[in-house]
């Protein structure tokens, strides 16, 4: 009994060391495929030679992820200008996408990671009442493929302007 309890406490404990491992800044970014709002799966290697705000939200529809989606919207035009894309991730399906982008009037593709698979990849995996959830997390990832800066536990009132300024750091060199 003992062996079986020592186990079930070790397994947690590497699932949870793996669950808060985040790419460092300078590794490579891992790649993921999902699925989009547009139901076309996107590949981060589609994006080489861009700069990638991939941002990590628990669930569509709900305040704080609905205020930080807003705020990336409002300042589109910014992030296009600073030639950056914004992918939104978390593990709704594609067709909850939709639904949150045309009822929030979002103009850049969010993914669907319903294994949370991809949200492990990036250590921004949080449960909640059981289930899996993408921990509030962004990577800023280089036109080369590599992590370039690293948020965890964002304030969706101010994070698109921390994503920005730290953006505008990383393109002056």
């Amino acid at each position: 009994m003992r062996i079986v309890i020592g186990s079930v406490i070790t397994l947690a404990a590497v699932t949870l060391s793996m669950a808060q491992t985040t790419p460092q800044v300078g590794a490579p970014a891992p790649e993921v495929t999902l699925p989009s709002n547009e139901g076309k799966p996107i590949n981060l290697k589609d994006y080489r030679g861009k700069w990638v705000v991939l941002y990590f939200y628990p669930k569509d529809f709900t305040s704080g992820c609905t205020l930080e989606a807003q705020s990336f919207q409002r300042d589109l035009l910014k992030f296009n200008q600073a030639d950056a894309v914004i992918l939104g991730v978390s593990v709704d399906n594609p067709e909850s996408h939709k639904n949150f982008c045309a009822k929030e009037g979002l103009n850049f593709k969010l993914l669907a990671d319903t294994d949370a698979k991809a949200s492990e990849a990036y250590g921004s995996v949080k449960e909640y009442n059981g289930a899996k959830l993408s921990a509030r997390n962004t990577f800023i990832i280089n036109p080369e493929g590599k992590i370039a800066k690293v948020f965890t536990g964002v304030k969706p009132q101010t994070h698109s302007e921390e994503v920005l300024q730290a953006l505008a750091e990383l393109k002056k060199g």
